[in-house]
């Protein structure tokens, strides 16, 4: 039995949250930086030795000696340089421990290496990170010692955005500004600040670590690259909300509390679809905070499999033919003094703020559903999205019967009268209560689903950064949101015209509305008919970043420069390439090396074994014998000239320089060449001896941890 956790007790417990500032900063400077954080105000630069001090020595308290500016640059990842609080010695020879305000305020990391997508020469290595004190510094532990993070923007010498946080932050200032003139409208002058809330649904798979050390495509993949199906797979549908297993079970306690203790709302964990699948979700926070929160989350998620014997595995999809997995990025938009936008009350028909509100998002989904698909685009994604156990690639919009109710009442009439309700649910059993209903089901086919009081856009990957989708979203509704208020702030009668604009919202974007089965061939068809892109490919989607509505878009609310997405469009082609080129070495490198190697020895034996028949044995029926000989023989030549296939693709590929069309070539040619190999591979792995397959099958993996 694993030692009972007071969860109140250690909640926080290496956070430097509001209560331990709130202790140890004198009461002018705690107001001043609380006033930044909840108000949006400057910092006060004057503060920041003081706050630095505290800092540094809450956190030598509890074991630390360095400290990181901890940010996230466009690896997909999170990068971190250590310094120790250690001065230059005295003239005594003992060291001091110091920590300015400057050192907290900004760091200057050797950033010549990571990507910039042009936007800085390779001898150009100064960049900024810049102190997000809206999201709380805290301590990690690990074999390293106990290091004090600091998460920070990360920026070119220019001021140019090289990282998630600093567009993240920028979004968040306009879709604010945007949503207090449309608060003002409607009479609201107490909210000081409209901050848009996130809750991300993270799954990840779980694999015994032995077995993975084994498989050199998990290794540098992060996916198999080989693999037939077990007998057994998802069929059954009893791994999904199953018992978890011990080991599994005495994993996920010690995730929990590593996430409790930095302040992380790890609440909810259970199994998944797919065997060896399992799922962990916390409660809403401010948008930032949740991008910094899912980054610890992937981390600690990582780190502690590795105390287990396992490995986590967070690819969209590390086995064909199981369910992959994602990211359900649950947002809303709620003010400083707890107004939820999003929230449509029991008469949403009556509801005119809501009406207004859902009418720019319909408006802004509608606009720019190309900028939502490509924020969902990586290379993993690639291989679920369509592909009927995720949202389609098709964007829309999913209200339920009740919001789809009262939007035919005002585009048909003119007027809502009535909104669907609820009732009751009736269990038929006498000893169960009945129990409230909702006034519309859920539909997991959608990819952006209105969920009570908030939307679920369902199309992130589980291996990325949430910070692209909530970036899109935040613009794209403030975008919305300030042609509605700059019409109708100079409306000479409101009432009259936030009726008219509401039912032109509605009208003009029902197209984007779709309740049913999305995993349908016909919906495909009706998409195509209303003019809905259906962008399949990371590389289809990755020119959306930079066209003229976009450029537009985004340098109106200073969200990123023309530059900047030009910069990120280089990123994107470039990590394609190169994700494929990785994935296409491993094939080639694991089929010869291991796979062929194997099959040889295995036809090797075969062949011998039937000669050693047919001589002792001349009348000996071996036709079973021959015919596996034949067919293990035939499926080997095709491998090897598949292998060859594959190296020569690969090759003219990687001597593309353009970054656009490398990526193309690697998409449209090296893909089927992989596809190509596994084929014929896959079927030897049903019929070689298992103790001669070179590593452990997806049987071993997923169904023995």
């Amino acid at each position: 039995m694993s030692e009972v956790v007071n969860v109140a007790e250690i909640f926080g417990k290496n956070v430097f949250n509001e209560t331990v500032m709130r202790e140890r900063l004198p009461k002018s400077v705690f107001k001043k930086l609380k006033r930044t954080i909840e108000d949006g105000t400057e910092l006060d630069p004057s503060i920041a030795d003081v706050v630095a001090h505290a800092m540094k020595d809450w956190a030598i308290e509890r074991g630390a000696t360095h400290y990181t500016h901890w940010f996230q640059p466009l690896t997909g990842t999170t990068a971190e340089k250590h310094d120790s609080f250690i001065s230059a010695p005295d003239s005594e020879g003992k060291v001091i421990m110091e920590f300015s305000g400057k050192e907290l305020i900004k760091g200057e990391p050797d950033a010549s290496s990571f990507p910039s997508g042009g936007l800085r020469a390779t001898f150009e290595a100064r960049g900024y990170t810049a102190w997000d004190c809206t999201s709380p510094a805290f301590l990690r532990e690990d074999a390293v010692g106990v290091t004090l993070c600091i998460p920070t923007a990360f920026c070119s010498y220019k001021g140019e955005a090289l990282d998630q946080k600093t567009p993240l932050l920028r979004s968040m200032q306009a879709i604010d500004k945007q949503a207090l003139r449309i608060l003002r409208l409607f009479g609201n002058t107490t909210s000081k600040r409209v901050v848009p809330s996130v809750g991300p649904e993270q799954e990840y798979f779980i694999v015994d670590r032995a077995k993975y050390l084994q498989r050199k495509d998990l290794i540098y993949a992060g996916r198999t690259l080989f693999g037939a199906m077990p007998p057994k797979g998802q069929e059954l549908e009893d791994h999904y909300f199953g018992a978890i297993r011990e080991r599994i079970g005495a994993y996920m306690n010690e995730v929990n509390q590593e996430l409790w203790k930095l302040g992380v709302t790890a609440k909810t964990q259970h199994n998944e679809v797919a065997p060896a699948q399992h799922e962990l979700a916390p409660i809403y926070d401010q948008a930032n905070l949740a991008v910094d929160h899912n980054q610890i989350v992937m981390e600690t998620l990582k780190k502690v499999a590795g105390r287990h014997g396992l490995t986590c595995l967070l690819h969209e999809k590390p086995f064909a033919g199981v369910n992959g997995s994602g990211k359900h990025n649950n947002w809303s938009l709620t003010s400083n003094d707890g107004i939820n936008l999003l929230n449509p009350g029991d008469t949403p028909h009556e509801n005119i703020q809501f009406l207004l509100v859902l009418g720019c998002i319909m408006k802004a989904i509608d606009t720019h559903a190309d900028l939502l698909r490509e924020s969902a685009s990586d290379v993993g994604n690639d291989h679920r999205l369509g592909a009927n156990e995720a949202p389609p690639a098709i964007i829309s919009i999913f209200v339920g019967e009740q919001l789809e109710d009262v939007i035919h009442q005002l585009c048909d009439t003119g007027a809502a009268t009535h909104s669907k309700k609820g009732g009751k649910l009736s269990t038929g059993v006498a000893t169960l209560p009945d129990l409230d209903k909702d006034a519309t089901d859920r539909n997991r086919t959608s990819p952006f689903a209105f969920t009570g009081n908030k939307f679920e856009f369902r199309m992130v990957g589980s291996s990325d950064s949430i910070a692209p989708a909530n970036v899109v979203l935040n613009t794209i509704v403030a975008e919305a949101f300030k042609e509605a208020a700059d019409e109708l702030e100079q409306a000479e009668d409101f009432d009259m015209a936030v009726h008219d604009m509401i039912k032109k919202l509605l009208s003009e974007h029902q197209r984007i509305i779709f309740n049913g089965n999305g995993y349908s061939s016909e919906w495909v068809e009706e998409a195509e008919k209303r003019g809905l892109p259906n962008i399949r490919s990371m590389v289809d989607a990755i020119p959306s970043l930079v066209t003229d509505k976009a450029v537009k878009l985004y340098e109106t609310f200073g969200v990123f420069t023309k530059a900047e997405l030009e910069s990120r469009v280089e990123v994107e082609y470039e990590a394609y390439a190169k994700a494929i080129n990785i994935e296409a070495r491993t094939m080639i490198d694991m089929a010869g090396k291991q796979i062929i190697p194997a099959v040889i020895k295995y036809t090797s034996i075969l062949a011998d074994s039937l000669s050693k028949v047919k001589a002792a044995c001349p009348d000996a029926d071996v036709s079973v014998q021959a015919e596996l000989l034949t067919e293990t023989s035939a499926l080997l030549a095709e491998m090897k000239t598949a292998l060859a296939a594959l190296q020569s693709i690969t090759e003219e590929s990687l001597k593309i320089s353009d970054a656009c069309e490398c990526a193309h070539a690697y998409h449209e040619k090296v893909v089927p060449a992989m596809a190509a190999l596994r084929a014929p591979a896959d079927k030897l792995e049903m019929i070689v001896d298992k103790e001669l397959w070179p590593f452990p099958s997806y049987g071993d993996l997923i169904f023995e941890v």
